[in-house]
Parts: structure tokens; sequence; C-alpha cells
């Protein structure tokens, strides 16, 4: 029974993943803007699709807070919540 139980809560666990990378959080559409979605072509800007959630995370709280230097996601880093940063990195780390 138990192991029925656990089953059952994996499944929707992976259902509820599948789900939620069909669509971006609020926020991720605008990294689109610079950042590539495929890995064709070379490009000066990081491609975010299966990068690791730590590494964006830390990442954006670096920008946000002065640490990373950049020209542009300084600014932009600054209008994520700590809970859109989470959201977005989890979104942009289970993209292939």
């Amino acid at each position: 029974m138990r192991r029925t139980v656990t089953a059952a809560i994996a499944c929707a666990w992976i259902a509820a993943a599948t789900v939620a990378s069909a669509e971006p959080p609020a926020g991720a559409a605008a990294c689109s803007g610079c950042h590539p979605s495929s890995a064709r072509g070379p490009s000066p800007v990081a491609r975010l699709a299966g990068r690791d959630r730590a590494e964006i995370v830390k990442a954006m709280h670096d920008f946000r807070s002065g640490e990373r230097a950049a020209t542009v996601m300084d600014r932009i880093a600054k209008g994520f919540t700590d809970d859109e940063i989470q959201a977005i990195a989890a979104w942009y780390a289970e993209q292939k």
C-alpha cells in the first residue's frame, strides 16, 4: 500500500512538473529577448535552457546586488522578487 501511494505521488509530481514546464512563469519571457533559446550558432549571451537552477539563482542575486558586473542584467535583476527568480530559474533548468 505504501509503495502504491508513493508511486502515485511521484507520478503526480512528474506530471505537474511536465505541465509547469510548458508555460513559462511571469518574467521568463523577458529573458528570451537577449538569451538564445537554442544552442545553434555562437552568442555572447549565455543560453539559459538546461542550466543548473542554483547557478541561475546565484547569477541573478549577484547581478541584483552588484557583485557581478553587467551592462543590463543588474537593472533587470532588480525588477524580480526572490520568488520570481526561483520560479524562472526552475523553469529554465527544466528546459532542454
